[in-house]
Order: C-alpha cells, then sequence, then structure tokens
C-alpha cells in the first residue's frame, strides 16, 4: 500500500527527517510512537504532500505509484485520507456541506455515519465551532468514514478526548480499517501516531515503529515497543543504536 524509501524532509532551511524507511502492506495497521517534537506529524503531512514540506531526497510510492511530488489532491483522489490533530475552525460552512462535496455520498448515507458517532446534530453546524475536543475528534473521524479511503492517517486520535469518546472513536476507526474482517480480507491500511499508547486499547494495530531525532530507530510489536516506553522512557529510546 505504501512504500517509503530513504526520504529525507525539509521545513524552511532545517532538515526534519533523516533517511526514512517505512512499508505498510495492504490490509495493516502500523502504528507510529515516539517523544513530541520528533517528526512524527511532519511524517503524515509529507505524506499527504502539504507543500511546507519539502522532499529534499528520497521516494513516496502509493499502490506502486510514486507520488513524491504530486499535489494534495490527487493524494487524496487516489485513497490517502487524514486525521489531522489540531484541524482548523471553519466559520461559514456546514459539516454536512463538507462531507457531500468531499465524499460523494448521499445525504442519507450520510446521515446514518453521523448518528454511528452521534454526530447527527453537528451536521447544520459551523465545522469544529465550539466544538469540544471530542466532538472535534468525532467530526474528523466520519468525514473519513464518508471518504472511504484506502489508506488511513490518524494523527494523535486519542489526544484530548475522554474515554467514553474514546471507545467510540476506536470503534469507529477500527471499521474505517476493515477490523470487523477476516484477516485475508482486509484491504485498508492505516499509519497512526500515537504518543501516549492509549489508542492500542480500542484498536488493535500490526506493527509498531519509534521514531526519535527524525529518524525511524526501531520496528517490532506496537505493544512490547509501549511496553518498553513506559518501563524505561523515552530517553532510552534516544539512546539505543540497535
Amino acid at each position: 500500500m505504501l512504500e517509503i524509501s530513504d526520504l529525507h524532509v525539509e521545513i524552511g532551511d532545517r532538515e526534519v527527517l533523516h533517511d526514512i524507511n517505512l512499508q505498510v502492506p495492504d490490509g495493516e495497521t502500523h502504528v507510529l510512537m515516539g517523544p513530541n517534537g520528533t517528526g512524527k506529524s511532519t511524517l503524515l503531512m509529507t505524506i499527504m504532500g502539504f507543500g511546507n514540506y519539502r522532499v529534499t531526497s528520497g521516494t513516496i510510492r502509493f499502490k506502486g505509484e510514486d507520488i513524491t511530488r504530486m499535489p494534495v489532491h490527487e493524494r487524496a483522489k487516489r485513497g490517502i485520507g487524514l486525521m489531522f490533530q489540531r484541524p482548523p475552525t471553519i466559520s461559514g460552512l456546514k459539516l454536512k456541506s463538507l462531507l457531500v462535496a468531499t465524499s460523494g455520498a448521499s445525504e442519507d448515507e450520510i446521515a446514518g455515519l453521523a448518528r454511528e458517532l452521534n454526530m447527527d446534530r453537528f451536521l447544520d453546524r459551523d465545522i469544529n465551532k465550539g466544538f469540544s475536543g471530542g466532538e472535534i475528534k468525532r467530526s474528523e473521524v466520519l468525514q473519513l468514514m464518508a471518504q472511504k479511503p484506502d489508506f488511513v492517517m490518524l494523527d494523535e486520535p486519542e489526544s484530548g478526548v475522554d474515554l467514553e469518546n474514546i471507545s467510540l472513536i476506536g470503534s469507529a476507526i477500527g471499521e474505517l480499517l476493515d477490523k470487523n474482517k477476516q484477516i485475508l480480507k482486509r484491504k485498508k491500511s492505516g499509519l497512526i501516531i500515537t504518543h501516549t499508547g492509549y489508542i492500542l486499547d480500542y484498536l488493535e494495530a500490526d506493527r509498531g515503529h519509534m521514531m526519535c531525532d527524525g529518524m525511524i530507530k526501531c520496528h517490532g510489536n506496537p505493544r512490547e515497543i509501549l511496553k518498553d516506553i513506559k518501563h524505561r522512557g523515552y530517553r532510552e529510546c534516544l539512546e539505543c543504536r540497535q
């Protein structure tokens, strides 16, 4: 689904990502962990194609196609979706209007999805205006459910969310990623950033990656990586050279 090779990325004149190599196969959900400010969100924004993130070398391939220089809207059309950690408030644009414009789903389909996430009363409100943290996250998941991307990127889906909402969000993300299907029938893939690891209590991941100082330092079982972080902290990960 996704293959990143020898990727280097600059913001302004500073290189933020160094020699990133990552593969996410069809039907797998991967988790990216690491301390704040280490480049995790930068990686997602680069995969999505935002202009402030300049690829200086390396390639990003999606479904076998080189998308390294492709604009954002073309990546979205090909099946890449993103949940922002801090999405903007958009005054004057109703949530339902955005969903209809970006997904092609009917109003009845959108209403049904909104009910699943307890978002039906928000459809005629301006996007994120006056929303709580949990409501913003549910709005982001609702947009992805309507768009039905093949590759889902989630930037800290548990951030600012209470226990009731995180359970609902975890269930909806599981549906997005085909977790309700048998393993061999899963086609959707995902890359999830988590700082705390709480989302792993509500969503099963196939593989974990640790990012420190703009580099992916190690790969392995996500729960084992999280257990190590809880026991030893991120400082030892920064010092590890395995």
